[in-house]
């Protein structure tokens, strides 16, 4: 996966910690509205305890990625002109990020789909959208605001989901469906799950410990808490980094190659 569609903090303002809000919680020590900043964010836009953000209770923090979503907006909207130089910029950067991570994150979607050999049938179809998609990430913070998202979204999903389909059709026998499903502390320790479909699905404090979670189509699912020590993520469709932070693996777990062992493992 491209470096634009990973997080550069050093060339970003700062924005998931001012931007976005977030509730005192389990996930979060304290409480703070939207475009409020951090008070752990520094001049230098930078997290002053990003090292003990799960010891100083900001666990929510390290589940977060805006999948290069900030630089894209401080770099290239914004043309690298932070809020604090221009506070009057402030109210429309925060309110262009938001929508900037849910369209780098389709893009996310659609490249991994580009990779999956199975998929080439609807490549000419991914490549169409992936060009639109990056033309849209370098409009005027304006044009970004006046995106309908859930459309977006809708027109996106669909091709996602005909490539998921294809992948997961080259597993050998029959594979589960179980889009949506709530499966929240379910206990599957070794179970079957390859080649299934899992979007959506809530899968909190799951016991997956040693499942078969091979090309198995994690799009949306909800990771938190869940047990994948020793599981098998080779291949698995869509999962993305943050899917995994959430998670609670082990040195065994086995992951995508594009993706890596959370440091709390």
């Amino acid at each position: 996966m491209g470096k634009d569609l990973q997080a550069d903090c050093a060339n970003c303002f700062g924005l998931c910690c001012a931007a976005l809000p977030f509730a005192r919680s389990a996930d979060f020590a304290v409480s703070k509205p939207a475009g409020t900043p951090c008070t752990n964010l520094r001049s230098d836009f930078l997290c002053g305890i990003h090292g003990q953000l799960r010891e100083k209770g900001f666990a929510g923090c390290t589940v977060f990625d805006c999948f290069g979503a900030g630089q894209k907006v401080s770099q290239v909207t914004f043309g690298g002109v932070d809020w604090r130089q221009d506070p009057d910029s402030a109210s429309l950067m925060f309110a262009v990020f938001p929508v900037m991570r849910h369209v780098h994150e389709l893009v996310w979607y659609v490249t991994e789909a580009l990779d999956l050999a199975p998929a080439r049938p609807i490549h000419a179809d991914l490549r169409r959208s992936l060009d639109s998609l990056d033309a849209l990430t370098r409009g005027s913070a304006e044009s970004i605001l006046e995106l309908d998202v859930n459309a977006l979204r809708g027109e996106v999903n669909a091709l996602l989901l005909r490539a998921s389909d294809l992948a997961r059709a080259t597993v050998p026998g029959s594979t589960r469906n179980l889009r949506g499903a709530d499966l929240m502390g379910a206990k599957m320790p070794g179970a079957d799950l390859r080649g299934a479909s899992l979007r959506g699905a809530l899968l909190i404090a799951a016991n997956l410990r040693g499942a078969d979670l091979r090309q198995a189509d994690l799009i949306g699912a909800d990771l938190r808490g869940a047990d994948i020590r020793g599981a098998d993520l080779t291949g698995a469709l869509f999962l993305v980094q943050a899917q995994l932070n959430a998670a609670k693996g082990d040195s065994a777990t086995k992951l995508p190659p594009a993706l890596e062992q959370p440091a709390h493992w």
